[in-house]
């Protein structure tokens, strides 16, 4: 089939994705199976063929994700159950002082983030928010916008969240290098989405409490795990993957020490020690039976799903192209394009993310149509860990009526629509673009 044929089934297969998942309201997991199935048949593969590109994409997929995906979900469960998010979050106020509470929120957010699904820490900690605000008299944006851009910044930068998780694994970037540049790019996009932004905007938008929001003061309960175990829990598995990365940079191969850290510092193993270790300190050791630890494992494995075959379909979504040649097409077309391959990545997932909502189907959309390309030029080590942040600050941008993220906000904020699209809307593009900036910057420096 001809390169322009092919380009053109690549490009229906794009609107043919955003139709399904806009327009019909199909879920996103069989919408992806549906488009990969109907590429790879336009595109004349045999139908045998269309079938084990399905199976490799997944397999080769989950094998990875669904590991990642359902310890990391695991590890955040048993932080919330046992209140250490609420922990982090008093501590780090108390330590800062109420009049610098904003930054004390920024950095809650941006640590709870990491093993906590955005929405489950924005829920757990929104009390908190509301004792502030009913204290001081502030509007719920002067605090609420500095945690949202600390957790928003994490779930889309940082593994182990699933985002990135899916991002690295779609175009083989190393994890450690995407933790790095994660936190490089994160941490002004939170600090000028956040605290600033959040200033700013609690001057043009007073939000008080909603009526409907049941509110009750927040009571410290002594129990609550220490700030220095919640903190040590969080950092070791991404300690140890850096440590991973790093040991491959500076030892030779074959050195003892190399082999440790790749072995202690893979995200298996990282992650299952971290995920142990809280299911010791968090649950045995604070009164839990082993069978509720086990109850809490099972019931975090719940929404993980969802994340793990929407990633899994994208990763089909990928191998199909590959394997019909129309990867290798899209893939001589923008080597041809003017603009550098980190632009590209985020424009096509910035309008994949403005089209349909969903920033996992941007993620995984972006990475899958990028991943050719990335192939022909070859691109490896730390030059894809920033493919993987402009990606993710793609499926970050301009979140709005089509987001489920959008109406969270707008709901614990009572906020009208407007207010909404001028306040989170833009902190989301905020993010997106200090964090694009941030790596587009590095990438003229590695290469």
């Amino acid at each position: 089939m001809s390169g322009p044929t092919l380009i053109i089934v690549a490009l229906a297969s794009i609107f043919l994705l955003l139709f399904l998942v806009i327009r019909t309201k199909l879920h996103a997991f069989v919408a992806l199976l549906l488009v990969s199935l109907l590429v790879g048949i336009a595109a004349g593969m045999p139908l045998s063929g269309v079938i084990e590109s399905i199976e490799s994409g997944m397999g080769g997929t989950l094998g990875f994700v669904a590991v990642v995906v359902g310890l990391g979900a695991m590890f955040g469960k048993m932080l919330e159950i046992s209140g250490g998010a609420e922990r982090l979050a008093q501590t780090l106020i108390n330590k800062f002082g109420e009049d610098k509470s904003q930054w004390a929120l920024g950095i809650t957010g941006f640590i709870v983030a990491i093993p906590v699904f955005f929405d489950v820490g924005f829920i757990i900690l929104v009390p908190i928010i509301y004792g502030l605000a009913k204290k001081t008299g502030k509007s719920l944006l002067y605090y609420g916008i500095p945690l949202l851009a600390g957790l928003a910044v994490t779930h889309s930068f940082i593994p182990p969240t699933p985002g990135p998780i899916a991002v690295a694994k779609l175009i083989h970037a190393d994890l450690g290098w995407v933790i790095l540049f994660g936190a490089i790019a994160g941490i002004p996009s939170m600090i000028i989405a956040g605290p600033i932004f959040g200033k700013y905007i609690a001057k043009k938008i007073h939000a008080d409490i909603p009526d409907y929001q049941k509110i009750e003061e927040q009571e410290f309960d002594q129990e609550l795990p220490s700030f220095a175990m919640i903190a040590s829990l969080i950092f070791i598995p991404l300690v140890l993957i850096l440590a991973n990365t790093l040991s491959g940079v500076i030892l030779d191969e074959g050195n003892t020490i190399r082999s440790i850290f790749t072995f202690l510092g893979h995200p298996f193993v990282a992650l299952t020690i971290a995920t142990l270790l809280t299911f010791y300190f968090l649950g045995v050791k604070r009164g839990y039976s082993r069978e509720s630890v086990q109850d809490i494992a099972t019931k975090a494995l719940e929404p993980a799903g969802i994340i793990i075959l929407v990633t899994g379909a994208g990763g089909v979504f990928k191998q199909v192209l590959i394997d019909s040649g129309v990867g290798d097409v899209i893939g001589d077309m923008m080597v041809g394009s003017a603009l550098p391959p980190i632009l590209l990545a985020f424009l096509i997932t910035a309008f994949v993310r403005i089209a349909q909502g969903s920033a996992t189907v941007a993620m995984v959309t972006g990475a899958g149509l990028m991943s050719p390309l990335f192939d022909t030029l070859g691109l490896s080590g730390p030059v894809l860990g920033l493919m993987v942040i402009a990606i993710a600050a793609g499926a970050t941008i301009a979140s709005h009526v089509n987001d489920s993220g959008f109406w969270l906000v707008n709901r614990y904020f009572g906020l009208d629509v407007k207010d909404t699209l001028k306040s989170w809307t833009i902190m989301e593009t905020l993010i997106a673009l200090v964090g694009f900036a941030v790596v587009f910057i590095l990438s003229l420096f590695i290469g």
